[in-house]
């Protein structure tokens, strides 16, 4: 274990919140004249920076899955 997981695993989960999805904008904030980059382009750059945001905080909060009748024997 790393330092670094090992400051991860023992804070509080308030100190690692869950990513929020950003906001997707309103029809009315697109201009429809083909900017470069368009509101909704820039909103899918926030949702792939959201969804890997997302995965890694997962992984970070994963529950180790024990066997049945084995405490300690992890999968």
């Amino acid at each position: 274990m790393t330092a670094d997981e090992a400051t991860h695993s023992e804070a509080p989960a308030t100190a690692d919140p869950r990513p929020t999805p950003p906001t997707r904008p309103d029809r009315s904030e697109c201009c429809d004249s083909g900017c470069d980059p368009c509101v909704f382009d820039l909103y899918a750059e926030e949702v792939t920076r959201y969804r890997a945001a997302l995965a890694a905080w997962e992984a970070r909060h994963a529950q180790p899955i024990e066997h049945e009748g084995e405490p300690g024997k992890k999968r």
